[in-house]
């Protein structure tokens, strides 16, 4: 296999990589798959099966995606600041490195179906998705999703400018517009259905469309103000109750018709519109009723399939689908099942046909880049091919493991072969000449070792059961299982052997190390195990060939020092041979045998190695160094490291060397392989061929020869085989003499045992019984296992030691059971004879006991536990007395009132008192400041109302009248409370209507407080009053008791009396403190305690009644006749106790129990009706908090609309930039779309132009051609093939330039030439048809950028609209929350008292007072003293008015009679009026000058006519010029007419000539080729015409210029 640019080292080269990844996987052209495994990108042939390599040079390999189009490759690498690397492919050179702001890792990568344009996604911290143009190195355009984890990208094949972007539970369509050189990525996510696929339309929590609003609750707020979020939470906030779990998206794939077709977790089958954004789940169309009778049979038969082969049943569950592929026909679908289904989808329906079956989970479906084929991707990695157009089965096409590689090892002589093991336990075997795989075993069980034997072809596998499966190899295209061995149940950690291949070194858990013989020909005999005391970290095995001899180094890791211990021991052949001699009968080695060495070193190491002259290596595991020992026969303590090398690798490391001890691997979590000379420790090579990200390396292997080096990664499935590229030769010489002195020892003995392995039956075992053996018959005296009972090898040898060791001391066994059972008859007698003596002569029972050791250590362990439970009681006794005192504290210590209850002697009623805190000085401090400042605020209202105005005086009056009256009843009904009653002071209360700001509903709470302290506190102080009087009730019944009690036994009578005492409730302290009668279990008490105990009972007796018998008290209490007089109020504090039944179930209730019980609820109805009266102080504060709290979720709202008007405000600047932006983009694109259209028109001119000249015929011709437009062959090709993505237009204007051109090749050939045209001619017409097309062709392109900028600003116009309605809304919105806010503060609640009872109305209905106002009283008083005022005013307006009236009417007599004389003095003016005067006898009459006046009036018209004179005369000169030019332009006119009706008449003979020669010739061919050839000639005289025109105007132009020219320059010329 060749590997890629960029993938070689300084002294080592990859020779071939190989794995496989089922995750990522894509076609980079028809023949040839790629995938990431671990550092490298693999090329896979599907036909060769050949593989190439690429190597990622900072590690690991992260983000993949390939394009088949292109034939490029784009992956990330995992690195901090990760690169984005992009090659192409067959070259495997890289084109493009993008370098973004990532920080740590990307997650996705997209290639675009067409174009050069990456998409990818970075993970976190950004989490952004960023648009590469990767040819160009430029970044497009990003943006960011915080916190959104992505789990597929891909682009619309159809439109680069889309991208499908999926999350674990969202759907995103990106869009991509572009304004001329500028991108921008809009969002348009999509609204998935719930998981029961039903899809709801979107609600807006933060702009509510419907508002319920409560005039006693207040406005109806979103929950995000009421949850006290602002900005960017406040917009995003969902309460749990309204999320609704959305499908989970599994795969999806795009149309041709842009669309995309998305599978769910849940089986449902989504459309998704991406123009609409909308989503529509497909339904199956109900098949036919013979068809569903198939189906249920074929799904019956499908579950007894999967049910034998251990799958769980679907139980009728949807279908998951978990890959998609989409073509002409329909879409193809997978999932779980292993069953590719095809879905015809019409509409919104859909019909399946199945495919083919696999029967193995389906994770991904590619077409091919040509459509002919369809690959199957299972989670095992295996890879199927299905031809869509054959409808056959699916091919097996790639058999690999998906899991990760466990070991590696080369297989002898080690030149041609190697062995790989999954941790499946999948064994292939592969080509060491170029990696090609040859074949591969399932061995169904977990692997966790593997090794390839020296001496034969076989390969022993550990497992994690503990078992060792032997292969036989010989054959490496069929490997097949020979043997397997049961050695322990502990997992096979490791598997050695030794150079000559004898021994098999198996390491298991718990320091076990079994050895068995290697060789086929002995049936790989257990030899025996060794256990060593502490853990076993690594082994090496050394081979001295001279001696026979094989030795063992042991790295153990020991706990308590935190160093390395190395045990050695010694193997030789007569362990094969005598084995009986060497172990013992548990099959255990003896230590002596081995010759155990033992060395303690300074250092933890995790790995070491020892070659032949006792040189040991080891990696230090707590820095990173190499260490140098050298094992010496000396004793020592400790051996120190005589050096020490520091190593560039970090993590864990793993030392391994070659066969020939020269080269020292070393391999670490970093994933980095250095290799060092054993002697000098100088680094050779090194190479960075697995990374950290992927665990590092797991084990390294030399071949034989030293050429090869298998390399292994953790977790990243690839394995990677070295070779060198740079060496010594002397090195090479000595590898090749010591492989080639080993194959000469081992060549005999190979032979021999592969032919024994040849002829070795195969291993039949079933994956459920995986210990049955067919072949293996061994006895015991070979000492051998056999499977056949399921047990061990180690279980096998202590059953036979067991049984031997019964069968050997069955006599002894008899006597020893016979002599024990006479001790225990002798032991019972004589403790039936300690029970009758007496007890000074009894014994213990420990004294019986005949094993003192035992009793001492059973009475040690007894000892133990006791103190044991005795520590684990007394934490637990602290804990509880912790917490009793934390309880004690905070309710009763921290209690300056205890909670303490009355009861009433003869009655169920008991009252509670107030339980008080001592309050805090801060709370003090608050109360005081509040009382000071409404102190204050009523010293200034005060001050204010001496101040106002007098004018209210008669109101005051009646004010304090209406004071009078209501001042017992309305001020309670007003405050709210009858807290004053009760010791409460209300007078520095606000009043309830003046509660408009925060602050004061703040203080009033305050307030409030207090006076509810206060009335708990003279509460408290009346209850200790009834206390003190109840207790001294006590003592007078306890002597009254005493005294009849005398008198009872005097009378010889017994009776009970009844004695009060108080109960817990009353006395809480009793609680605290354990009294002696709460011990329940009994003192033990002697008789002197006893008696004593009586005399003291009997003296503290005759004490108290002493101290009782007094005659004052008994006189007082006899007066108040033993009755406690209880207020009202206390009765109102009672608890009424629930009846004792209550606990049982009511059908257990009988009739009197059930009265009783509602006569109970009757009285706690009355009782809890009249104890609100003592409550309205703690309505007020809740009124308040809720006043107070729904304040707050209006500054929370107003605060939450601001942010997001600022936001908003924010975006529409930035809209508008980007609309200026876009405008500027237009403008720019709009001049040279313009010059393009005229240059196009001055293309056509110039063609008429230059092809003028050319006859008629030809010139129509060419026209013809010039307009011809040719059809790219490209595109019928691509059409005709099954890739429904595939599309006839082309990427760029370059890339259609260049096909036209392509496509005009053929039409400028010459035979397409016309006849009679000039070759020159017809070059220079294809050329300026060329040109013209490219014009046509750039227009086109100019046109398509235009528009597409045109609608990028119209898209930012809508949105800044939208914006601005947006902005409307939220400015809306403010105002009304500014209304509320104002209608919050007016609208207050108050709490009255109001008189229980009931009310009679008139009349049914009952007034509404919704709409009604509360306001105080004294308003309405002020108002009606305004009123009265108002009426008295009014009153004497009225009078006035009245005087006026009068007024009035006198006034209209004199106007009345005024208007009579007005009329009679115009009769008589009517009357001179009438007289006849003409004009000159007025004018004389009136004038005083008359003839002055007429002298005047002549002058001045004798002026006028002459003035007028002079200017008719000028206007008929005027009209005479005007009328001797018009008779030059008729005479003019005259003589053109007569010159034209001549040219008419000329013309009339011609074509009544002409007509006579049509209709004689009577031909109409050629009356139509004449016409076409007059029209040419009509053209040709047009443009003849125009050129001469235009040639007149240059000439002009030039004779202009020749005259401005001066004479000295003409002489010049």
């Amino acid at each position: 296999m060749a590997a890629g640019p960029g993938s070689e080292g300084p002294g080592l080269e990859v020779s071939w990589v190989q794995g496989f990844s089922n995750k990522n996987l894509a076609f980079v052209n028809n023949q040839t798959l790629c995938y990431p495994c671990g550092n490298y990108i693999l090329f896979l042939d599907i036909q060769t099966r050949k593989t190439r390599a690429v190597q990622c040079q900072s590690g690991q390999v992260g983000a993949f995606a390939a394009n088949a189009n292109s034939q490029v490759v784009a992956f990330s690498d995992r690195q901090l600041n990760p690169l984005i690397h992009i090659y192409a492919f067959p070259e495997l050179r890289k084109v493009a490195e993008l370098k973004g702001d990532a920080q740590l890792d990307y997650t996705l990568l997209a290639l675009s179906f067409k174009g050069p344009y990456l998409a990818s996604y970075s993970s976190i911290p950004e989490f952004v998705l960023s648009v590469w143009n990767w040819q160009e190195n430029i970044l497009l355009c990003s943006e960011s999703q915080p916190g959104l984890t992505g789990a597929s990208l891909s682009f619309n094949p159809m439109n680069w400018q889309q991208l499908c972007f999926v999350a674990e539970s969202s759907v995103t369509i990106w869009c991509i517009e572009r304004s001329k050189d500028e991108h921008l990525l809009t969002r348009h996510p999509v609204e998935l259905p719930d998981e029961h696929g039903a899809i709801s339309p979107h609600e807006d929590l933060f702009f509510p469309l419907f508002r319920n609003d409560d005039p006693y609750y207040g406005p109806d707020l979103p929950i995000s103000a009421i949850a006290g979020l602002e900005g960017e939470e406040a917009e995003t906030f969902v309460p749990r109750n309204c999320i609704k779990t959305s499908v989970h998206p599994t795969a999806h794939c795009w149309t041709a018709a842009s669309e995309i077709y998305m599978g769910c977790r849940e089986g449902y089958v989504l459309a998704i519109d991406t123009e609409e954004y909308s989503v529509s789940v497909l339904q199956q169309k109900a098949p036919p009723e013979y068809m569903q009778k198939v189906g249920d049979v074929v799904s019956y038969i499908r579950s007894r399939v999967q049910k034998k082969k251990g799958y769980k049943p679907s139980n009728g569950e949807k279908t998951v689908l978990l890959a998609m592929a989409f073509c002409n026909e329909g879409l193809y679908a997978a999932g779980h099942e292993g069953i590719l289904t095809f879905y015809h989808i019409k509409d919104l329906e859909y019909e399946t046909k199945i495919c083919a079956n696999i029967s193995q989970p389906i994770s991904s479906l590619i077409f091919s880049p040509d459509y002919t084929s369809l690959l199957l991707v299972t989670d095992q990695g295996t890879v199927y091919s299905y031809r869509p157009a054959h409808s056959g089965e699916a091919v097996k096409l790639l058999d690999t493991s998906s899991s990760c590689f466990l070991a590696a090892d080369f297989l002898t002589p080690g030149n041609n072969y190697c062995v790989s093991v999954t941790i499946a336990g999948e064994v292939q075997v592969w080509s060491l000449e170029d990696g090609t795989f040859l074949s591969k075993l399932n061995l169904g069980t977990e692997a966790t070792s593997m090794a390839c034997c020296p001496s034969s072809n076989s390969v022993a596998v550990g497992t994690q059961r503990g078992q060792i499966c032997f292969l036989d190899v010989t054959k490496a295209e069929a490997p097949r299982v020979v043997h397997r061995t049961f050695v322990s149940k502990l997992p096979v950690l490791s598997l050695h052997y030794d150079q000559s291949g004898q021994f098999l070194i198996a390491r298991a858990t718990e320091g076990h190390i079994f050895i068995l013989d290697a060789r086929p020909s002995k049936l790989f005999q257990v030899l025996g195990y060794i256990v060593l005391a502490d853990e076993v970290l690594h082994l090496s095995v050394i081979s001295d060939f001279k001696n026979d001899l094989v030795e063992v180094m042991v790295l153990l890791h020991v706990a308590e020092v935190q160093k390395a211990r190395l045990e050695i021991f010694r193997l030789s052949s007569a362990m094969i041979t005598d084995n009986d001699k060497y172990v013992n009968e548990q099959g255990m080695f003896n230590a002596s045998d081995l010759k155990k060495k033992q060395y303690d070193l300074d250092l933890p190491l995790s790995s070491a190695v020892r070659l032949k002259d006792k040189i040991v290596y080891g990696y230090c595991s707590c820095a990173p160094f190499i260490c140098k020992y050298h094992l010496s026969a000396e004793n020592k303590l400790e051996f120190s490291s005589e050096k020490k090398i520091p190593s560039k690798q970090f993590g864990s490391g793993l030392l391994c060397s070659s066969p020939n001890s020269q080269w020292l691997a070393a391999a670490a979590k970093d994933g980095v392989l250095f290799i060092y000379n054993s002697s000098t420790l100088d680094i050779l090579a090194q190479k960075h061929c697995h990374s950290y990200q992927g665990g590092g390396i797991r084990s390294t292997v030399f071949s034989l020869d030293g050429n090869f080096i298998l390399v292994n990664g953790e977790n990243d499935c690839a394995l990677v085989c070295l070779k060198w590229k740079e060496i010594k030769e002397t090195e090479v010489e000595e590898a090749a003499l010591y492989w080639k002195s080993l194959r000469d020892i081992l060549n005999k003995s190979t032979s021999d045992e592969n032919s024994v392995l040849k002829s070795m039956a195969e291993w039949n075992f079933d994956p459920e019984t995986p210990l049955k053996s067919f072949n293996a018959q061994v006895t015991e005296e070979d000492g051998d296992i056999t499977d056949t009972d399921g047990m061990t090898w180690l279980g096998q040898k202590i059953q036979k030691v067991m049984r031997e060791e019964t069968q050997r001391f069955a006599n002894q066994k008899e006597e020893l059971q016979m002599g024990i059972r006479k001790l225990r008859e002798t032991i019972q007698q004589m403790l039936h004879e300690n029970e009758q003596v007496p007890d000074i002569e009894k014994l213990e029972h420990w004294e019986f006991n005949l094993d003192l050791e035992e009793q001492e250590q059973v009475q040690a362990v007894a000892e133990e536990d006791v103190a044991r439970a005795r520590r684990e009681m007394e934490m637990e006794t602290l804990s509880y007395c912790y917490l009793q005192d934390l309880i004690k504290y905070e309710c009763w210590d921290d209690m300056c009132v205890k909670g303490r209850a009355v009861k009433c002697f003869h009655m169920d009623c008991e009252v509670w008192n107030y339980p008080l805190k001592e309050r805090s000085k801060e709370e003090m401090e608050t109360l005081k400041k509040v009382l000071q400042l409404k102190q204050t605020e009523t010293a200034d209202l005060q001050a204010q109302k001496k101040n106002l105005d007098s004018e209210t005086a008669l109101s005051e009056e009646g004010e304090k009248a209406a004071r009078k009256v209501t001042d017992g009843g309305a001020s309670f009904c007003l405050n709210g409370s009858l807290s004053s009653q009760y010791g409460g002071d209300t007078s520095l209360l606000y009043h309830q209507c003046d509660l408009h700001t925060k602050e004061q509903k703040l203080n009033q709470t305050i307030l409030l407080k207090d006076v509810i302290y206060k009335v708990k506190t003279a509460f408290n102080e009346e209850f200790d009053m009834v206390v003190q009087q109840k207790e001294q009730e006590i003592a007078r019944v306890k002597e009254r008791n005493l005294k009849i009690q005398e008198i009872l036994e005097q009378l010889d009578l017994q009776v009970e009396l009844w004695e009060p005492v108080l109960t817990d409730d009353e006395m809480p302290e009793r609680a605290l403190t354990v009294q002696d009668s709460e011990i329940k279990a009994e003192k033990y008490m002697t008789q002197e305690e006893k008696e004593q105990a009586e005399m003291q009972a009997k003296l503290e007796r005759e004490r108290r009644l002493a101290a009782t018998d007094d005659e004052r008290l008994r006189a007082l209490d006899d007066m108040m006749g033993g009755v406690l007089e209880i207020r009202r109020e206390d009765i109102l504090k009672m608890d009424i106790p629930p009846p004792v039944f209550v606990s049982r179930p009511e059908d257990l209730w009988t009739e009197e129990e059930k009265k009783i019980f509602e006569e109970y609820e009757k009285k706690v109805k009355e009782l809890n009706e009249e104890k609100e009266d003592y409550r309205q102080e703690e309505l007020k504060i809740i009124n308040l908090i809720y006043a107070l709290l729904l304040d707050e979720e209006l500054d929370t709202r107003e605060a939450g609309l601001h942010k997001f008007l600022m936001k908003k405000k924010k975006e529409k600047v930035k809209g508008a930039r980007k609309i200026l932006s876009a405008k500027h983009g237009v403008e720019a694109c709009t001049g040279p779309y313009k010059e393009a259209l005229h240059e196009e028109k001055n293309l056509e001119h110039d063609f008429m132009k230059h092809f003028a000249h050319i006859p008629g015929n030809l010139f129509e011709e060419l026209l013809q051609l010039y307009k011809h437009r040719p059809e790219t062959p490209n595109t019928e090709t691509l059409l005709d093939t099954a890739n429904p993505y595939v599309k006839g237009s082309p990427e760029n204007y370059e890339d259609a330039v260049s096909r036209l051109m392509k496509a005009m090749d053929e039409l400028d050939s010459p035979e397409h030439m016309p006849s009679g045209l000039d070759q020159s001619m017809w070059q220079h017409f294809c050329l300026a048809r060329r040109n013209k097309m490219e014009n046509e062709e750039l227009v086109k392109w100019k046109a398509l950028a235009l528009s597409e900028m045109q609608a990028c600003l119209r898209r930012r116009t809508d949105e800044n609209d939208k914006m601005k309605s947006e902005l409307e809304n939220t400015f809306q919105e403010l105002t009304w929350l500014k209304e509320e806010k104002m209608k919050l503060q007016q609208n207050l609640i108050v709490q009255f008292l109001l008189k229980q009872g009931q009310v009679e109305l008139e009349s049914t209905q009952i007034p509404e007072y919704s709409d009604a106002v509360l306001i105080d009283r004294s308003v309405v008083e002020e108002l009606n003293c305004t009123l009265a005022a108002q009426g008295e005013k009014k009153i004497t307006a009225m009078v006035e008015f009245k005087d006026f009236s009068k007024g009035i009417i006198q006034l209209e007599w004199e106007h009345k009679k005024m208007k009579m004389q007005i009329q009679d003095l115009k009769e008589k003016a009517r009357d001179i009026v009438i007289l006849p005067i003409s004009k000159d006898c007025q004018l004389f009459l009136t004038v005083h000058n008359y003839e002055t006046h007429i002298a005047q009036h002549l002058a001045g018209m004798e002026q006028s006519l002459g003035v007028m004179d002079k200017l008719h005369k000028k206007n008929v000169k005027n009209h005479q010029k005007k009328v001797r030019e018009l008779k030059k332009c008729i005479c003019l006119k005259e003589q053109e007419n007569y010159e034209l009706s001549l040219q008419l008449k000329e013309m009339l003979v011609s074509v009544s000539e002409r007509m006579h020669i049509f209709e004689a010739a009577d031909t109409r061919d050629i009356s139509e080729e004449i016409t076409r050839q007059r029209y040419q000639e009509i053209l040709k005289q047009k443009y003849l015409r125009n050129l001469i025109r235009e040639q007149e105007k240059q000439l002009a132009i030039l004779q202009s210029e020749i005259e401005s020219w001066n004479p000295r320059t003409l002489n010049i010329i």
